[in-house]
């Protein structure tokens, strides 16, 4: 099995690589996990995770830059699909960071979170949300094997899924109000927290893509 991490120039690509590494030892697969900035070898792949850091308008040129969109979109369509933070961002057909349309995959936008906003204990709570925050699983999964509910995840975002169909998402946390965190339909799951910096829980998600069969 040949598992292709998108190299388009956007994303902590070699923490990435390695934490789909130490997955694969938990795994049930013989896989080939490899980062590529090779179309080619993003078509030859049986999987495709495609990450993505900084600033989505930035993300989006590098990805048509690349010559890397028909192979992201083949992806799509037919492989089991991981998306991972701006990579996630970038399904939906478009964000309010720089007005810039996305690849469409998901209706829905992306928007900025409000600034001013306080916790329960009146503190205010900043912008970026950046730390550890729990995940409360919405729907079954696959990729849910051996994690709990309100299990923690390690998010870095200012900008959050809001999805138009609902049916989308699998998992909510909060940063004051409820967001979605995970979305995904048939083949292709994706998360705005950063798997590869969310330790064991981060490295179950994985170990449960490279063993998901579609």
């Amino acid at each position: 099995m040949k598992v292709a991490i998108v190299d388009y120039g956007m994303g902590n690509l070699h923490s990435v690589l390695k934490s789909v590494q130490a997955a694969q030892v938990l795994s049930n697969q013989n896989a080939e996990v490899y980062l590529t900035s090779r179309p080619e070898e993003v078509m030859a792949a049986d999987k495709v995770i495609f990450p993505g850091q900084g600033a989505m308008p930035d993300c989006m040129s590098a990805l048509k830059a690349s010559g890397l969109g028909e192979a992201v979109s083949d992806g799509l369509k037919n492989k089991p699909f991981f998306g991972i933070c701006v990579g996630a961002q970038l399904l939906f057909e478009h964000s309010e960071e720089g007005d810039t349309d996305g690849l469409g995959w998901f209706e829905g936008q992306v928007k900025r979170f409000l600034p001013n906003q306080t916790d329960e204990q009146g503190g205010r709570l900043k912008v970026p949300h950046m730390g550890w925050n729990t995940v409360r699983q919405t729907r079954p999964h696959p990729l849910f094997q051996d994690i709990g509910q309100n299990e923690y995840f390690y998010f870095v975002h200012s900008y959050y899924f809001a999805p138009k169909n609902e049916e989308i998402v699998l998992g909510v946390s909060e940063y004051p109000n409820e967001f979605a965190c995970i979305v995904g339909k048939d083949n292709v799951f994706a998360t705005q927290f950063h798997t590869e910096k969310s330790h064991q829980a981060g490295l179950l998600l994985l170990r449960n893509f490279l063993n998901w069969q579609i």
